[in-house]
């Protein structure tokens, strides 16, 4: 709706009603900054303002533990367990702290193993942090030239007991049996976190590089969270607002300066009216130009895709396809896909894309992927639909649905009979065929990043066929690593690596640890992480299956199979899967090394090490240097 218009009806609203406007502002806004007004211990010293408050303050003024104290010029804050320290800056945008150590090198780390934070809620962010351990040991050890370890730390160690600092993750393996783990996982991100450094530690000199230099610093960061209150508070300080905190709600709030207030002077009705149309008149005018760049956009790509591209369909002839959308197949947060057949009786799936999801790029991305390759087990695009606010894709029909609805599929009220392993090995090696193709058959690698048993469609004949190219990504094939700004993919599925750039890089590698968690729940026939289990600590399914196979135990009855022959299958499946979902992606093997191992035999295939650097569910720490 264009500006203009939205001028005018209001004007012609405002001159209809003969009612007029009042200005003010937000008296409980202001008695709260009234009462708690920022503040400061001296003059360029750390502004303090809610969350955080002095303790001379009211208790309204700063949220619970978030006090501070002056003692002479200097900031001061007290932490339980490990003392007071002084505070340098404070950080509202990014919630953030950063004390000073007073000279005790890694004082307060020993004090609490696992955990120091502000608050009993405080957790650590998702990126960019480094986990360590702190490994006591009676005499002094001289760790091999590719181990992460520095030390001793003359000022942890004693004449008895020696102290290093570890990588958490690679510790386990190289201990000598003399030492022991003093404080476990101490998360600490590789320089200050609002930098967003992700460096990743490829050697030994790496790693006591950076030990030396936290030692050095005499600095910590640390994260502060009390939700909902911070959650709240750090985006007013993103939209360069103070927050404050109000008493009759008991939320905090975002101070909007001098609130403009419209009254109507004889009917507050009328203000309600009036509020009412602006926020409507608002909303479809940003929604009419948000999709219209979105057209524009969508437009300009399929004019210039050149490749062999599937055929693209008007709104009325995909009416005629799917006769009037007459035949439902399902519905999912993308929209809701139907049952067609083209002019020359070719059945197919016509996926319509749902307009409040609509932002062009899973269109685009399934029309720059999957509609140049053909691959036996990828699903093939046979056509497309850009017409104003309609988009839908056209795919070629899958009779038996996806791999979900059987391999989950148990018990006396299952709607599909469980697969045999024969043929689940045969389905495993299909999807293993398509993924390498898509990372080493074509011009440009493709990432999929949405590897899992939903997006694997069977064909008649129950051959695999990958589907679902909305989180795909393309590069050049002589790239290893991409670089991406949020995880991408489903819960359970994704590599270590999408989430902290402390397991490695990104890169192809991401989609053979999404295979290697599908093969593991296909051989399981339950989802790894089943939600039916209250405590996840005390039952994960790869972790289980892994100390079965290495203790030589019988994984028979708890996949519910007693064929000997099935058995084997099902042991070597799960020996693939276990490689591909190593937390370390050197360690994983490519897609074209997982289909050898497929189709060799079984008994040459070497147990891999465990690929689970803790239990299921461990909690994080919250401690991080500059």
């Amino acid at each position: 709706m264009p500006p203009r218009l939205v001028a005018i009806l209001l004007a012609l609203f405002l001159v209809a009603a003969g009612r007029s406007i009042i200005v003010s502002g937000n008296d409980a806004d202001d008695d709260f900054f009234e009462k708690c007004p920022a503040s400061r211990c001296a003059e360029g010293g750390p502004e303090i303002r809610f969350p955080y408050r002095l303790d001379s303050s009211p208790l309204l003024c700063g949220a619970p533990g978030m006090e501070l104290s002056c003692s002479g010029k200097d900031t001061v804050l007290a932490l339980p367990h490990a003392g007071s320290f002084n505070v340098t800056t404070v950080d509202y945008r990014y919630g953030l702290i950063t004390i000073k150590l007073g000279g005790s090198c890694l004082h307060g780390l020993t004090g609490q193993p696992g955990s120091i934070n502000l608050t009993s809620s405080g957790y650590p962010p998702d990126d960019d942090i480094w986990v360590i351990s702190l490994i006591g040991c009676p005499r002094k050890w001289t760790p091999e030239d590719d181990y992460h370890a520095a030390g001793p730390i003359s000022c942890l160690s004693t004449a008895s007991q020696f102290v290093y600092l570890v990588d958490a993750f690679t510790y386990a393996s190289g201990l000598p049996s003399y030492c022991r783990v003093i404080a476990a996982d101490l998360s600490i991100p590789f320089r200050r976190p609002t930098k967003y450094d992700y460096t990743w530690l490829e050697t030994a000199a790496d790693f006591k590089e950076k030990v030396a230099d936290f030692i050095a610093q005499g600095e910590v960061t640390l994260w502060w969270h009390v939700p909902p209150i911070t959650d709240k508070c750090v985006q007013c300080e993103k939209a360069k607002k103070y927050c404050g905190f109000s008493s009759a709600t008991n939320q905090a709030f975002c101070r909007q300066g001098p609130n403009i207030k419209l009254i109507a002077a004889t009917s507050s009705a009328a203000f309600v009216i009036l509020l009412l149309l602006v926020v409507i008149l608002v909303y479809f005018y940003t929604q009419s130009k948000r999709e219209k760049e979105i057209r524009l956009k969508v437009e300009k790509f399929l004019a210039s895709y050149n490749a062999i591209k599937p055929t693209r369909y008007t709104f009325s002839e995909l009416k005629k396809i799917t006769k009037r959308f007459k035949n439902k197949l399902g519905q999912g947060g993308f929209g809701s896909v139907y049952k067609g057949e083209l002019a020359n009786g070719i059945p197919v799936a016509v996926k319509m894309l749902a307009r409040s999801k609509w932002d062009g790029r899973e269109f685009t991305n399934e029309v720059a992927t999957i509609g140049r390759i053909h691959h036996f087990n990828v699903v093939r695009l046979l056509g497309f639909c850009s017409e104003g606010t309609t988009h839908a894709l056209i795919y070629e029909f899958m009779p038996n649905e996806s791999l979900e609805k059987y391999i989950f599929s148990k018990g006396r009220n299952a709607l599909h009979e469980p697969l045999k392993m024969e043929k689940l090995l045969e389905i495993a090696t299909g999807i293993a065929r398509g993924i390498e193709y898509l990372h080493q058959g074509c011009n440009q690698r493709i990432l999929h990043f949405d590897i899992k048993p939903h997006n694997i469609l069977l064909d008649r004949n129950f051959n695999p066929k990958i589907s679902d190219f909305g989180l795909a990504k393309l590069c050049s094939r002589d790239q290893s690593i991409v670089t991406m700004t949020a995880a991408r993919g489903t819960m359970g599925y994704i590599a270590p690596e999408m989430y902290s750039r402390n397991f490695g890089a990104v890169s192809y590698k991401a989609d053979v640890y999404s295979f290697g968690m599908l093969v593991m729940e296909m051989v399981g026939g339950r989802r790894n992480a089943d939600p039916r289990i209250e405590n996840q600590s005390e039952f994960y399914f790869p972790e289980w299956i892994y100390d079965q196979l290495v203790n030589g135990q019988d994984i028979g009855p708890a996949i519910e199979i007693a064929n000997t022959s099935e058995i084997e299958i099902a042991k070597k499946l799960a020996i693939v899967a276990l490689w591909c979902i190593q937390w370390d992606p050197r360690d994983r093997p490519s897609m074209t090394r997982v289909v050898q191992m497929l189709i060799g035999d079984s008994q040459n295939l070497p147990m891999p090490p465990t690929p689970f650097v803790s239990s299921p569910g461990q909690d994080a720490v919250i401690i991080a240097p500059n």
